[in-house]
């Protein structure tokens, strides 16, 4: 797909919890085509230490609004000052980078979408895309505490929700892969969030032999396969993520599963 590097305009900046924010950019033109589980470069501006740009998931494009929305987790000076914008700022991206999700060839597929702490933000768009196809998915979201579940109600716009919680304060105690959903049967999964998570949901995909894709977080910085940064293992030898991925299916990736 053809990349841009834009210019667009905060329309809002949402307070999730006290970590995350969710950023609203929209244009003045129509905002490219873009597909569930790629990625903006997003320069970091008033910010002396950050040199390189943050890699953000795509959460959701909301083509009625020409909006594009990134969940942003306030981790470091970089995305502290990414959560500082205000409505009128004017922030500048690459996008769409990145390969996307495996849609479903029929819409009778089962298809789970599992997202732990900011790796639920993908999924969100991947699910309306899906609910868009027909195909009704389900979402499995995990967090520490009920603080960590993020977009509950749009969520539920798309599909299914069945949450865990470390703490038992929301859904089912324990993590994702303890959830009762899983006595279930899916065709396809998708996953996103910290590797142990992702590894462990492989692992229940690899022993149920259901297809299994992951979106990796490895670490990144020019977006486009130059700096050799985000490198990973695979069956085809050593790919970028950024560039040959993120998305990989788990078949390709020389984890221990």
């Amino acid at each position: 797909m053809k990349k841009y590097i834009l210019d667009l305009r905060v329309r809002a900046v949402e307070q999730l919890s006290q970590k995350h924010v969710l950023i609203r950019l929209t244009d003045e033109s129509p905002l490219p085509d873009m597909l569930p589980g790629q990625f903006v470069e997003v320069r970091v501006d008033g910010s002396p230490s950050t040199f390189l740009r943050r890699p953000i998931s795509i959460n959701y494009v909301d083509k009625s609004q020409n909006e594009l929305w990134l969940m942003v987790a306030m981790v470091g000076e970089g995305t502290h000052r990414l959560g500082q914008l205000k409505a009128g700022d004017t922030v500048n991206c690459v996008l769409p980078l990145g390969n996307s999700f495996t849609m479903p060839t029929s819409q009778a597929e089962k298809v789970l979408l599992v997202g732990g702490g900011v790796g639920v933000a993908p999924m969100l768009y991947m699910g309306s895309a899906l609910k868009a196809s027909g195909c009704e998915p389900t979402f499995l979201l995990g967090g520490r505490t009920g603080k960590d579940l993020l977009e509950l109600d749009i969520f539920n716009r798309y599909g299914r929700v069945c949450l865990t919680t470390e703490d038992g304060s929301v859904g089912e105690k324990g993590f994702v892969t303890n959830h009762s959903v899983l006595q279930e049967h899916f065709d396809r999964i998708a996953t996103c969030g910290p590797t142990p998570m992702m590894k462990a949901v492989a692992r229940y995909a690899r022993q149920k032999g259901v297809e299994c894709e992951v979106s990796l977080e490895n670490m990144m910085a020019c977006g486009l396969g130059a700096c050799l940064c985000c490198v990973e293992k695979t069956t085809d030898g050593n790919l970028c993520v950024c560039k040959d991925g993120p998305v990989f299916n788990v078949k390709r990736l020389l984890w221990q599963i």
